[in-house]
């Protein structure tokens, strides 16, 4: 079974604009996961889970890797996603394209 790769920029297309916090979400819910058994899973604490997932945290590039490493999805695209709700924050048009 091939992995399909997806880019932001075609996500976007259909979703909008995409957040760490969405991406986070989206995938515990497709698991059908409660807060708290998600945040087992990735080893953080269910209040630190749902700052991520609203968005009041944002992860570094290195806890966004972990998580996709734990999760076993795309770390390029959720480093890419997580970067670029950082330059967002700080106001910076700047687009984000990990390879």
């Amino acid at each position: 079974m091939s992995k399909v790769k997806y880019e932001t920029k075609e996500l976007e297309k259909s979703l909008g604009r995409l957040s760490f916090g969405m991406l986070l979400e989206s995938h515990r819910k497709s698991e059908e996961l409660s807060q708290k058994d998600f945040a087992k899973v990735l080893g953080i604490s269910s209040s630190s889970l749902c700052e991520l997932e609203k968005g009041k945290k944002l992860p570094s590039a290195s806890r966004a890797f972990n998580i996709a490493t734990t999760l076993g999805v795309s770390a390029n695209l959720w480093v890419e996603v997580a970067l670029q709700d950082q330059l967002i924050k700080q106001g910076l048009d700047l687009q984000v394209s990990v390879a």
